[in-house]
């Protein structure tokens, strides 16, 4: 794998664990630049070097991550499973794999504990994990038991051929009824860890939104995916000025612990070894019901 650096000036170890096409956690990147696994124009370097515009950064794929994680018990809202496939509906507030330092009490620990049966495709952080969502966005999501059922998944997924429905409460009246947001998203340069709409360093995002109830100060919207860019949706709401209800990061009113009021409600896809045309659906979470209950 090769990655030209365009306009930076950042440590390689930490250029390369916000690249959002890299799964490799910057623990494990310090470890393959040590050991001479990753290559700067061919040529090895430290952990400190400051990468320039026109680099050329290699990277050996073949390599597997070793952090020790550990699986843990803990309660898993499983709502479908068989041999190749399982569909999570994940409660706010739980992170989905390890990274960053936090390799205990995500979703993937859970899921080691309760089988050994996953793909390892994603390396050892991500087993099973075909794609996410954000640690305060809850409901449905995929995970693969088997490698061919993951690698059928992936590219279902890149062909647009899984169909995702999320439910959101928007701060504001938003005033038409259906709305198409088409806005390449990227790194915010301001801050590292959140995205942002912009031409530069960005992919190509689409999200549609349909509203389904105004209330005074509020909008509740269904939202369809045509990209799945990281905070998607979160990121375009904060874009076309009706940001998430909650939002810690995209909202700057105060946020409790629940997080954004951003649920994954539907699901639809092909189940990929038997070709069976799999629906499922997952009601808000309790503490989203008695919210907008009270905005009646």
């Amino acid at each position: 794998m090769q990655l030209v650096v365009k306009n930076e000036a950042l440590r390689i170890d930490k250029y390369l664990a916000m690249q959002p096409d890299l799964t490799f956690s910057r623990e494990f990147i310090r470890k393959l630049i040590n050991n001479h696994n990753i290559l700067v124009n061919d040529k090895p370097v430290k952990n400190s070097y400051q990468v320039k515009s026109g680099d050329v950064i290699t990277i050996d794929e073949n390599l597997e991550q070793n952090n020790d994680i550990v699986p843990v018990e803990m309660p898993l809202n499983i709502i479908f499973e068989n041999a190749n496939i399982m569909v999570i509906d994940k409660p706010s507030g739980l992170v989905v794999h390890p990274g960053s330092g936090n390799y205990n009490n995500t979703l993937v620990n859970g899921l080691m504990y309760y089988t050994k049966n996953l793909s390892d495709i994603g390396g050892d952080e991500r087993p099973g994990i075909v794609h996410r969502i954000d640690k305060n966005t809850s409901g449905l999501m995929l995970v693969a038991k088997t490698n061919e059922a993951h690698k059928i998944l992936a590219q279902d997924f890149a062909n647009k051929l899984v169909k995702r429905e999320y439910i959101a409460l928007l701060c504001g009246v938003f005033p038409s009824n259906t709305a198409t947001i088409d806005a390449p998203i990227g790194r915010d340069k301001q801050n590292r860890e959140r995205m942002t709409v912009t031409a530069e360093n960005s992919k190509r995002a689409v999200t549609h939104l349909t509203v389904l109830k105004r209330y005074q100060n509020y909008t509740l919207v269904k939202l369809n995916l045509e990209t799945g860019r990281t905070h998607q949706i979160r990121v375009h709401m904060k874009y076309i000025g009706y940001p998430i209800y909650n939002d810690p990061v995209y909202n700057k009113k105060e946020a409790t612990e629940f997080g954004q009021f951003l649920h994954s409600a539907d699901i639809d896809f092909i189940e990929p070894i038997t070709k069976e045309h799999l629906h499922f659906s997952s009601p808000l979470p309790k503490e989203f019901q008695e919210f907008i209950a009270k905005l009646d």
